[in-house]
């Protein structure tokens, strides 16, 4: 078996009608199998396939799928339950670059995304060995086969010779392709989660006959809940529990479930898992806790076996309020309430927090699911059912992990245009990373690459659960702003300049009112009213003076939102209840947010009905309602930015670059940082500027070098070299304004003497102009691929730590967040009384480290440290590239976890 082989383990993955099948490589032990596969097909799949009906053909397509591994050519099947469905081919001939392929799938599975997935798992392996091109001959009545190429999101040619013809179809990558993959692989997530989330029938495995058992619970949530479907549980003790009918296994039930509940010790859950399997159970929902390995390996095998889709296990459970189903399979203390709510969460208990408070709002739940270990279904497939059921109208998500980030961040992307997402960032210190992995047995992602991806799919990440609902609570009820420009109008002076304080803090602005606005404000408060911002309206204040108020606001073009601070008072008749109800009567208030603030609330926030339907959040803090503002002004900003796109760059040699990457990694297999020489090479291969520069292993190599490369004031800088040397300022290792022989030959002795043993050789370059010192920088996460850094360079990097991240590949969005994140951007646009840096140039230097750190996966770490830029240019001053020995990945393949 070759190396290719080894690389790419059995997968699986989901057809159309949600069916789990195998996707792997042949083997010489798939013979028999392969020829029963072809033997068992019609005249008229064998002639469409062949083009005759010829058993001979067959015969010899199974002896070259299964005979032993030679270059050029690879073979996946697809299976289910270890019986073969589909065969798919390719094989290069003296053009390595281009490969003829050949697909066959089996009779009566026509029509259900075989063909199709099996072809996105061959480009993906042929990408992978450099093959840009598949050809393919078929019959020009063969329907099928045509349509599945004009429909893969390729670009495909075609060429009719007589009956037959040629196809061919190009292997680039680009965005059509990902987003055909990415629509095929919706459909089949959420048909896959159909049994689990709209099931006809439920049977709870592990209900006992006493109370306090979490199986019983469950069983009684679902009975009491009203579920709609049949309902049963399996105990061989008894024949009903809870009034609800009980038989001895699930192969005795009257009707085989959609949906099995498993409640039941570790140690019996893979028994049971393999039970539910054979009888035809289609998801499994594991409450258990505490599987050891071997058991969840058996119970993940079971479920793929048998194609059962699993939520667990270590979980809570699982909730769908459609009235039409009413399924609350759930140990929660109360049914969740009925809403527009998608809640996934892997806590259970910050599920119950989240529920109990969406249910106190009034929010409600359309569904929900607690993931606890997260073996199968993710956050992913959640926001795909979420964002197809009809139902839901905001996502809230607390992951603890993430199994596939970046197609995670492509969902949440187009999720996110449609209705808020909104996450708890957790694990931002290393003791909450420390909880999470021992939570979920999963390592947690680092802070800054969570933040990126966070920010980079327009996802809402608030600190806290409260946060969270405060900012749900918020963007239920208002319209977004349009601006983080914000009114405050209060009826106490001192909770105004809290309310003020809190804003700031937020990142909003409190911009003055215009004269005329002043006079139109007082010609409707009460005498004594201060009218700047905050709108101090006086304790005196009416309910029609301050709807009024308000009213004028609203109208006012210099705003973006309003933020009332209410106390109670003696003075004015109303309530402060009846003063926000008021407010839903201005016209014109939907056009804009207002949220109230109520120093003696008694609940963090609330949604306080009007008489016209609608609602207003109402907060305990001022600053839980200037963050909820904020989170909100931000995603009205992403919403209004269109998509990014990843701009061609020219004098890229990305084969170049692989050439320089596998030839390092032959001579060192256990990979490195790179020597100053090969990494120019490869820094070139992407056309990143470098200051000149040359090697020199002699004292007489390094003067005629700075000879050569002396500017106009004839100053040089020498940097010693030696494998593993990476910072050359704590070693004291860079001499710096040498001139004349003299000086670069004694710089030189001196390294010799210091460094005897170690020294290599020395880079001697130009002393470098005067301008900004920058860092840039990528690192390979093994989980989220590429993160690119950037931000003040120098010495006092890693003191200052004024960085900014987003994930690779970057859009010209991503870059300019970049460059404008960090906080010495200022010094980038001239804030110093000089011209601004080369700021395209900047750009470019960016999409270029972005572009090689997305072709090489052996690049582990590349460290630009510094960059100058100046009004004339960027350039690379000093560079670090590590490689190691990684395959390359497809984050995009679907599959399943």
């Amino acid at each position: 078996m070759t190396h290719d082989t080894l690389s790419r383990p059995t997968v699986h993955a989901l057809l159309s009608d949600g069916t789990t099948v195998c996707i792997r490589p042949t083997t010489p032990g798939d013979h028999e199998q392969l020829r029963g596969f072809y033997e068992e097909m019609s005249p008229e799949n064998l002639r469409l396939r062949f083009f005759a009906a010829s058993r001979r053909s067959a015969a010899m397509a199974a002896d070259r799928a299964c005979a032993p591994p030679r270059p050029g050519y690879r073979a996946l099947l697809a299976e289910t339950k270890d019986h073969v469905i589909g065969l798919a081919e390719y094989e290069t001939g003296e053009d390595t670059k281009s490969a003829e392929i050949s697909i066959a799938v089996a009779d009566g599975l026509h029509h259900r995304g075989v063909g199709t997935l099996l072809l996105e798992h061959l480009v993906s392996a042929a990408r992978a060995a450099g093959i840009t091109t598949f050809s393919a001959d078929a019959l020009s009545e063969n329907h099928e086969i045509l349509r599945l190429f004009a429909d893969l999101g390729l670009r495909t040619a075609r060429r009719f010779e007589g009956p037959e013809v040629r196809c061919t179809v190009e292997l680039g990558e680009d965005d059509t392709y990902l987003t055909a993959v990415e629509a095929r692989g919706r459909a089949a997530g959420v048909a896959s989660l159909e049994p689990l989330l709209r099931p006809d029938a439920i049977a709870v495995i592990g209900a006992g006959r006493r109370p306090g058992s979490v199986g019983r619970a469950i069983l009684h949530h679902l009975h009491t809940g009203g579920f709609t479907r049949r309902l049963f549980a399996v105990n061989p003790s008894v024949t009903s529990i809870l009034g609800v009918p009980s038989h001895p296994s699930v192969g005795a039930l009257p009707k085989i479930p959609d949906l099995a509940v498993v409640a039941v010790p570790a140690a019996a859950v893979p028994a049971i898992a393999e039970e539910c399997g054979k009888a035809g159970v289609r998801a499994l929902l594991v409450v258990s806790a505490g599987l050891d390995s071997p058991q969840a390996e058996s119970l993940m095998a079971a479920c793929r076996t048998y194609g059962m889709r699993l939520v667990g296990p270590n979980c809570l459970g699982i909730s769908n309020t459609d009235p039409d189903l009413s399924l609350d399979a759930t140990f929660a203390a109360d049914h969740p309430r009925p809403g527009t709510a998608g809640v996934a969460v892997q806590s259970g208990g910050v599920g119950i927090a989240l529920l109990d408070g969406l249910s106190r709002l009034g929010i409600g739940v359309s569904s929900f699911a607690s993931l606890g270990d997260k073996y199968d279904v993710s956050g992913n497939d959640m926001l795909q059912w979420w964002e197809s059921d009809g139902r839901t109208e905001l996502a809230l998500l607390h992951l603890e992990s993430f199994g596939n980030p970046r197609a995670f961040s492509r969902t949440a992307r187009r999720v996110t245009r449609r209705m808020p997402v909104l996450t708890v960032d957790a694990g931002r210190t290393d003791a909450g990373r420390r909880a999470a992995a021992s939570h979920t047995a999963a390592a947690a992602t680092r802070t800054m690459t969570r933040q990126a991806l966070f920010t980079q799919a327009g996802i809402t990440a608030t600190r806290s659960v409260g946060e969270l609902l405060e900012t749900a609570a918020l963007l239920h009820s208002q319209p977004l702003p349009t601006g983080t420009r914000v009114a405050i109008v209060t009826n106490a002076g001192g909770a105004g300049v809290l309310t003020a304080d809190a804003c700031a803090e937020a990142g909003l602005s409190l911009p003055p009112l215009s004269p005329e606005m002043v006079d139109d404000l007082l010609a409707v408060l009460p005498d004594g009213a201060a009218v700047g911002n905050p709108v101090d309206a006086t304790a005196a204040v009416t309910e029609e003076q301050l709807r009024d108020c308000v009213d004028r606001i609203m109208r006012y073009q210099g705003i973006d939102a309003v933020l009332l601070a209410l106390v109670p008072t003696a003075v004015a008749a109303a309530t402060g209840d009846d003063l926000i109800r008021s407010l839903t009567r201005a016209p014109g208030r939907r056009e804009r947010p207002v949220v109230a603030v109520r120093l003696e609330q008694d609940l963090p926030v609330r949604l306080l009905p009007a008489t016209d339907g609608s609602t207003v959040p109402s907060y305990a803090e001022p600053q839980a309602a200037a963050r909820a503002l904020a989170h909100a002004a931000r995603r009205a900003a992403w919403l209004s930015r269109p998509d990014g796109t990843i701009p061609e760059l020219a004098g890229v040699d990305a084969p170049r670059a692989h050439a320089v990457a596998e030839t390092y990694l032959a001579a060192n297999p256990n990979g490195g940082w790179l020597d100053p020489r090969t990494c120019a090479e490869l820094l070139a291969c992407y056309g990143i500027p470098q200051l000149p520069w040359a090697w020199a292993e002699t004292e007489d190599e390094a003067v005629i070098a700075a000879e050569r490369l002396r500017g106009a004031d004839g100053r040089v800088v020498m940097k010693a070299h030696w494998p593993g040397l990476l910072h050359k300022s704590q070693q004291h290792a860079v001499h710096l304004d040498l001139q004349g022989d003299s000086q670069v030959r004694a710089a030189f002795r001196d390294f010799e003497t210091r460094f005897a043993g170690l020294l290599t050789g020395v880079v001697v370059q130009p002393l470098a102009a005067r301008g900004t010192e920058l860092f840039a920088g990528v690192v390979q996460d093994e989980v989220f691929g590429p993160l690119v850094l950037f931000g003040l360079g120098g010495t006092a990097t890693e003191v200052l730590a004024d960085h900014a991240a987003r994930l690779a590949p970057l859009t010209d969005h991503d870059v300019h967040d970049l460059i404008t994140a960090p906080r010495c951007a200022p010094l980038l646009f001239g804030s110093e009384g000089g011209g601004p840096v080369d700021l395209p140039g900047l750009e470019h230097l960016l999409l270029r480290l972005s572009r090689m750190a997305g072709d090489l996966p052996q690049l582990a770490e590349a460290d630009f440290n510094p960059v100058l830029a100046t009004p004339g240019g960027v350039s690379v001053l000093d560079a670090r590239v590590r490689l190691l020995p990684r395959r390359p990945q497809d984050p995009y393949l679907r599959r399943l976890r």
